[in-house]
């Protein structure tokens, strides 16, 4: 059913649809929202769970963690620094293989402390070994949220949902929102096979010795890479079910005969496919979506990238010291093919700076003036720089 509703909303609505038995977190903007419309739907009751309130979001992910170990569907959230906290338990989650569902509403890390959006927070903790998925729209966002728990409870692993905040958390949008009796279609009760349970006691998360740590990872890995088609197989079930194709590892869109691309991730799809459409005079282009950032979709960008001259990589993260996060991979992924295309890498948008639909015009114009070739900043300000730094 089509409802106007914030994006915060819509994903805790999205997250009841999918009956989880806990919930636990801990407020930090701009996740907030989502698990207090979690918590009014548990008191109106709407939803039938154990909302835990813990105090701090390292506790959020420990009580998820073995809410799941002992037999529950669960689901948390965090921004930024809550992220961090936390990170130390998404390490143990993912190890312990455990299929829990967390969003982490995207927000700059400190200092100097920023409230706004960017995705360096879920880049931080890219080899954490969750599979992470970033929504272009708060459609997605709900689409993304219902498929990560299959997903999950297919591989089992823990899937991370990335949207932008405030861009996408506090923004109203009309939906369409899936009813329950299709969710319940979609989604079987939970069952997990490695449950704690007196009666049948097992040990988890002991002492590995150095002769089974590195297989031990391996098959981690292999794990996530073979999460790759569950993600594909999920979407294609979700669009059989709802019309709507959320777009798997990554979407394309655009010319399919151009010689540029631009590729993003998250809410500034949006941007670049309205200016990319309103540009009448520039050459035609592709925009490439990557939705999967874990397990990082190698062959599907090699598809998508094959015959393009020239890459334009936007990302709103970046490695100090290094450069491009998202960048990097996509350079290393492309080097495969016989003429891969020249890859120009800027950040946008770092703490929430505005990403206007001129950034489409500024990317052209910098890669002709051959910026970006390495790492550049699109919307650097070089008069709000101390001078020794120019």
């Amino acid at each position: 059913m089509k409802q106007a509703l914030e994006g915060s909303q819509a994903i805790a609505r999205a997250v009841s649809l999918c009956r989880p038995q806990v919930v636990s977190a801990y407020p930090i903007t701009p996740q907030t929202h989502i698990v207090e419309n979690l918590s009014r739907l548990v008191a109106d009751g709407v939803l039938d769970c154990e909302l835990v309130s813990v105090e701090s979001e390292f506790s959020a992910a420990s009580v998820a963690l073995g809410a799941v170990a002992a037999g529950s569907r669960a689901y948390t959230a965090s921004s930024s620094q809550g992220i961090l906290l936390m990170s130390e338990v998404l390490f143990n989650i993912s190890g312990l293989r455990i299929p829990l569902v967390m969003t982490c509403a995207n927000r700059a890390l400190a200092a100097p402390l920023s409230i706004w959006n960017d995705q360096q927070d879920s880049m931080a903790v890219r080899d954490a070994g969750w599979i992470q998925l970033y929504c272009a729209d708060n459609q997605e966002a709900v689409d993304m949220t219902i498929q990560a728990y299959r997903i999950a409870e297919r591989c089992e692993l823990p899937v991370m949902v990335c949207v932008d905040g405030f861009t996408l958390t506090h923004t109203l949008e009309v939906l369409d929102l899936p009813d329950q009796q299709l969710v319940d279609a979609f989604l079987p009760a939970f069952h997990f096979d490695r449950k704690l349970d007196p009666a049948n006691p097992i040990s988890v998360g002991t002492l590995v010795s150095p002769e089974f740590f590195t297989e031990a990872r391996y098959d981690h890995h292999q794990a996530l890479l073979q999460s790759a088609e569950i993600i594909e197989q999920t979407r294609r079930e979700w669009q059989d079910m709802t019309g709507r194709d959320t777009g798997g590892l990554l979407g394309v869109a655009g010319d399919a005969d151009a010689r540029v691309g631009v590729l993003v991730l998250g809410s500034i799809t949006g941007t670049l496919q309205e200016a990319m459409e309103a540009s009448t005079d520039t050459e035609p282009a592709c925009l490439i979506t990557l939705r999967a950032f874990r397990p990082f979709p190698e062959q599907a960008l090699r598809d998508a990238c094959s015959g393009l001259e020239r890459l334009i990589v936007l990302e709103r993260a970046l490695s100090p010291g290094a450069g491009g996060i998202v960048g990097s991979e996509v350079r290393a992924a492309l080097s495969s093919l016989d003429r891969p295309p020249r890859v120009f890498n800027f950040s946008v948008g770092l703490g929430g700076r505005d990403v206007p639909l001129e950034t489409w015009s500024r990317a052209l114009a910098a890669v002709a003036g051959n910026a970006g070739a390495g790492f550049d900043m699109l919307d650097l300000e070089p008069s709000r720089l101390p001078q020794e730094a120019l």
